[in-house]
């Protein structure tokens, strides 16, 4: 089997591979987004103040959700940093429905407290104090786990702002391409190199944990599945069978590796148990089997299929079966993950404009359509199940970048990118 043909398969419908570091913008939002104040943290320890204003970062995670509109600094008549300091009316005056204030202290070298309230402005009480430990590296991390407690006791549902977003990057220079596996913070502060080659990169994949990622690696000239520790960056290569090695996708309890493989012959879909290395071959068909993915109770895997003509979109026992198709609408449906909650899969649909992304209730059938751009690719739910990241450029050759939509499509975002192409962003697990 030719390199470029491995290359095809893996990719399915071979979109191209297309970032440095992101900066992610809202375009679009929704009116019914609740009013918000919240307040830059105040600065109570000695010494030198945190790098950055945890209030700041808290603000732009909740604007970012599209679920909040949040009160623009010069906008503010006053700035507490204690309960005792706010005046209500002022803030009745502005419209705003609630209020957070907070303020940190220094409790020792490189140690840090945050202290956090959130005010329900009309009946002029807390609704939520919280106090959390944090160092110098983890001082984002623990604004977007405050965030994430805000989020969640105003809307009811988990927060995602403390999360990771692994994507895959092309850059050229004089000294050539350089393929980049990056992971960066939700809102794209930090973006970390995981691996790098002049070859191809692909199918990024999260751990249930979060500590792991697996991926494609074509280093050699051929592809291999390798799984790779974040904290230490060791790696091992589980698979390099003739021919494809593609698509992996871990079991929600992260003791197995659903894949493509064609060392028979032909792209099937397999199970790899990643600890004893014990092989499973769950689909059996002429056809091109590809993009494995997990139910959240682990009973069953969706995948990619040609079988019935054009790309669609089947459901399989996790132990092998008679697959059943789940996807008739659109020319073809593909690369399909469930929501965390499992009642319906985000998938790329092929539509009249080209490639979109759609969203599939399981139950109904009905799939609708989320974006349109023409070139939109890979999506990736949020764990929470809110928002979805994708890949998208702007014509055959334009540059990529990523852009996210929220599950009922009225929240849009792009994620600008100051170099490079991207593609394949996938997004982590709730930090534990």
């Amino acid at each position: 089997m030719t390199r470029l043909l491995v290359l095809l398969l893996l990719s399915f419908h071979a979109l191209g591979a297309w970032a440095s570091s992101l900066d992610i913008t809202i375009s679009g939002g929704t009116e019914a987004a609740s009013p918000i104040a919240v307040i830059p943290f105040g600065w109570a320890g000695s010494g030198e103040p945190t790098q950055f204003n945890l209030g700041e970062i808290i603000a732009a995670d909740l604007e970012r959700s599209g679920r909040f509109r949040t009160l623009e600094e010069k906008d503010m008549i006053s700035r507490p940093q204690r309960a005792e300091q706010v005046e209500f009316r002022d803030w009745r005056a502005l419209a705003m429905d609630h209020l957070v204030i907070g303020e940190v202290t220094g409790s020792g070298p490189d140690a840090y407290q945050a202290s956090m309230t959130l005010f329900d402005v009309y009946r002029a009480e807390p609704m939520l104090s919280f106090q959390l430990p944090f160092s110098a590296r983890t001082q984002r991390a623990a604004a977007h786990h405050l965030a994430d407690l805000i989020y969640e006791k105003l809307t009811g549902e988990p927060g995602a702002f403390n999360t990771k977003v692994a994507y895959v990057t092309s850059t050229t220079s004089a000294e050539g391409k350089r393929i980049a596996l990056q992971v960066a913070d939700s809102d794209g502060y930090g973006p970390q190199t995981i691996v790098a080659s002049a070859e191809p990169l692909m199918s990024p994949a999260w751990s249930p944990d979060g500590r792991r990622i697996a991926y494609v690696s074509f280093e050699k000239g051929e592809p291999s599945i390798y799984v790779q520790e974040l904290a230490n960056g060791q790696r091992r290569k589980l698979t390099a069978y003739p021919g494809i090695n593609g698509a992996p996708a871990w079991s929600p309890d992260g003791s197995k590796l659903a894949m493509t493989l064609s060392k028979d012959g032909n792209p099937d879909i397999f199970v790899l148990d990643v600890s004893s290395g014990s092989l499973s071959k769950i689909t059996n068909h002429y056809a091109i089997d590809t993009e494995p993915s997990w139910s959240p109770d682990g009973r069953s895997l969706v995948f990619t299929s040609d079988r019935g003509g054009r790309q669609q979109l089947y459901l399989v026992s996790a132990s092998g079966g008679e697959p059943r198709r789940l996807t008739f609408e659109g020319q073809s449906n593909a690369r399909g993950s469930f929501s965390p909650d499992g009642k319906s899969l985000v998938l790329e649909t092929q539509t009249s404009n080209g490639y979109g992304i759609g969203l599939l209730d399981i139950a109904s059938s009905r799939l609708r359509v989320l974006s349109n751009g023409g070139f939109d690719e890979s999506p990736s739910f949020a764990p929470n199940g809110r928002m979805i990241i994708y890949a998208t450029k702007a014509g055959s050759g334009g540059k990529g970048e990523l852009a996210a939509v929220s599950v009922d499509g009225r929240v849009k975002q792009q994620l600008k990118l100051q170099a490079g192409d991207v593609r394949e962003p996938a997004w982590s697990p709730k930090a534990k």
